[in-house]
């Protein structure tokens, strides 16, 4: 998704309010294809502000579960649908996170992951904005399936992908804001791989367009479906606001994994030393 409306166009309430408009109707349109999970992108509702370091932007942030998520619980029940909901959190003064809320298809909050790896480089200044995560990496028993949440910049790090496999993730979705650049050739790198080394299937979401007045570059959209074999099964365009959809196999989770048997060949008593670091 794009940004209908940036900093100096309005409040930062109106700008948020603009962005959650621009979502519904894809949202409804979802309900109506029968979508059983939909993944938003990275703070879905505000410009990616990373590029500056204005604190006005903290006033953006809420609390989780609160407003946002509540509104989109709405959704949820409406169509039987679970939602990932990506805001930005405060749980307290000064205590803020890049967080993904998980809403169940009855529109039951389950739980959130925090955002773990922080960027703080190329004009992404997300130290300034974001305390690193501090929920570990959960998995949530969906009504559709086990889900795990891995947040952008989260997808350099192969170790947390890992444990969302350990952990039982079916689907791990990604969303994210990343601009045009090296990232751009990682894009279609890291996940599949993440997917094909972990034999599970991942969801990767990316926005749209350019955000003033930061102009840090064009966000390239490509989000995709992969399964576990890494391959792409599916694939969103690079400019235009797009809801993306695709049918997942789950049994081939396991097929995959009596394969290859990625959890049973393991050896992490090898790997000790390099955990103690």
């Amino acid at each position: 998704m794009s940004l209908p409306m940036t900093e100096g166009e309005g409040s930062i309430e109106e700008i948020k309010e603009a962005m959650v408009q621009k979502h519904i109707p894809l949202l409804e349109e979802a309900g109506r294809q029968g979508v059983q999970i939909l993944c938003l992108q990275e703070i879905f509702n505000t410009p990616y502000f990373c590029p500056g370091q204005d604190k006005a932007w903290y006033a953006s942030a809420e609390s989780v579960p609160g407003p946002t998520t509540e509104r989109m619980a709405e959704y949820a029940k409406k169509y039987n649908m679970v939602i990932i909901v990506p805001v930005y959190e405060r749980e307290s003064a000064g205590f803020l996170y890049n967080t993904a809320a998980v809403i169940d298809a009855d529109g039951t909050y389950l739980g959130k992951y925090r955002k773990n790896h922080i960027p703080h480089t190329s004009g992404f200044w997300e130290k300034f904005f974001f305390k690193p995560g501090n929920l570990g990496y959960p998995v949530f028993q969906t009504k559709y399936a086990k889900v795990g949440v891995y947040i952008c910049y989260d997808r350099h790090f192969p170790d947390g992908a890992r444990v969302l496999g350990l952990n039982g993730a079916e689907i791990v979705y990604n969303p994210s804001a990343t601009v045009a650049g090296l990232s751009q050739y990682l894009w279609k790198l890291e996940q599949p791989a993440h997917a094909a080394a972990n034999g599970y299937f991942m969801g990767c979401i990316n926005r749209v367009g350019e955000e003033k007045p930061w102009n840090l570059g064009r966000f390239y959209g490509t989000s995709y479906f992969v399964d576990p074999r890494g391959q792409i099964i599916a694939q969103a365009d690079e400019y235009k606001d797009e809801l993306l959809v695709s049918e997942f196999d789950l049994d081939m989770i396991d097929e995959v994994r009596a394969t290859w048997q990625f959890f049973r060949d393991r050896r992490p008593e090898t790997y000790e030393k390099l955990v103690e670091l």
